[in-house]
């Protein structure tokens, strides 16, 4: 198999501290070129980020789905959902900016307040009351979204800043009371 390698020196390095990102790629020059390869694989991380959005919010994979079409369907709705988040980011994005939402908007609180409001919402709306939606033309459905998108508080749903993880502590043994198990305790030991 012949392999291409792919240096893309950076600027400043990566949060990790790389200067550089190394990519093996099969694909012949005259087929991609590097420059095209490495937005292939910076395209590539926008994916992952869907199968881990979908991973921990929308629970794709139930490990008790025994048969495999069963599997698939709750698979794909997850998609669907991750779908339904997309729009929604994007007209957030719209409004409030692309780099905030990027950066500080957290799909866990997204989800987890669709996830809380949604059986409030079904039993107090009527289903009738939903129709004019699906009435809307593309336009005009983007326009609302951009006005409701306009009254969310960004701050209730904002990811919460790394801490550094405290170290703990060496314990220290002290020969006086050595550690005695609880079952020597019960037993006389």
């Amino acid at each position: 198999m012949k392999l291409r390698r792919i240096v893309l020196r950076l600027t400043t390095p990566s949060r990790h501290g790389d200067d550089e990102i190394v990519v093996l790629t099969n694909l012949r020059t005259k087929d991609a070129n590097a420059q095209q390869v490495m937005q292939l694989y910076r395209e590539r991380w926008q994916v992952e980020r869907l199968f881990l959005t979908v991973t921990q919010n929308f629970e794709g994979e139930i490990n008790t789905l025994a048969y495999p079409k069963a599997a698939l369907f709750s698979f794909a709705l997850a998609i669907v959902a991750y779908n339904l988040l997309a729009t929604l980011r994007y007209a957030l994005a719209s409004v409030h900016g692309v780099g905030k939402i990027d950066a500080s908007l957290s799909d866990f609180y997204v989800v987890d307040e669709i996830h809380s409001t949604y059986r409030g919402m079904m039993i107090a709306i009527p289903p009738t009351a939903w129709l004019c939606f699906g009435e809307l033309a593309l336009p005009d459905f983007a326009s609302l979204l951009q006005d409701l998108a306009q009254k969310v508080h960004l701050t209730r749903f904002l990811k919460q800043p790394r801490t550094e993880k405290k170290k703990k502590p060496p314990l220290v043994k002290d020969p006086k009371h050595p550690h005695v198990s609880t079952a020597k305790l019960l037993f006389g030991g």
